[in-house]
């Protein structure tokens, strides 16, 4: 099994970095590859230019390489803090930049003209490991888990994932070493 685990922190020495690592021994461990990406430490380019607009056939290196294990992958596991209840600025990049039509999803057309996604996925699973720094009480009853609903309702339910789950850390503010 490919598992997919993109991690966004900008801190090296933070605890979703320590959680990438449990999760890439994890799938070791269980007899799957990692397809491990860091994308502050690969200094991935969150912006979407133009000239990248609606295209899947020439990408940029890294972001080919990023869309080609992300279709591939067998189950995909996304690793981040939650800031002001959305993911950091990298990942949302990482997302607008990878997760793309003709790859990820298509868009089909019914008798009547109504435009509906299909997903193009191969992974049957999405696993959110989300720290934050609310309590979780509040993320989830209060708030209503806005980074579940993000990735699981938004994002890869529109790429073909019914399989999401979710850990949330929290708060990691007032955490010991």
């Amino acid at each position: 099994m490919n598992i997919l685990i993109i991690l966004s922190h900008p801190n090296p020495e933070s605890f979703n970095h320590a959680l990438a690592q449990k999760a890439c021994q994890a799938v070791i461990q269980s007899g799957g590859t990692p397809w491990f990406h860091d994308l502050h430490a690969e200094g991935f380019d969150p912006i979407l230019p133009t000239e990248e607009l609606n295209r899947i056939d020439i990408l940029p290196p890294l972001i080919q390489q990023h869309t080609q294990e992300l279709s591939a992958a067998d189950g995909i596991i996304l690793i981040h803090p939650n800031w002001w209840s959305a993911p950091p600025a990298m990942m949302a990049g990482w997302r607008d930049r990878c997760i793309r039509a003709g790859l990820a999803y298509r868009f089909e057309t019914d008798s009547h003209g109504n435009g509906y996604p299909v997903g193009m996925l191969h992974a049957r699973f999405l696993l959110l490991i989300n720290t934050l720094n609310t309590p979780i009480n509040v993320e989830t009853d209060c708030l209503g888990n806005p980074i579940y609903s993000h990735w699981q309702k938004i994002v890869f339910g529109l790429c073909g994932i019914k399989d999401v789950d979710q850990k949330l850390i929290g708060p990691v503010i007032t955490s010991s070493q």
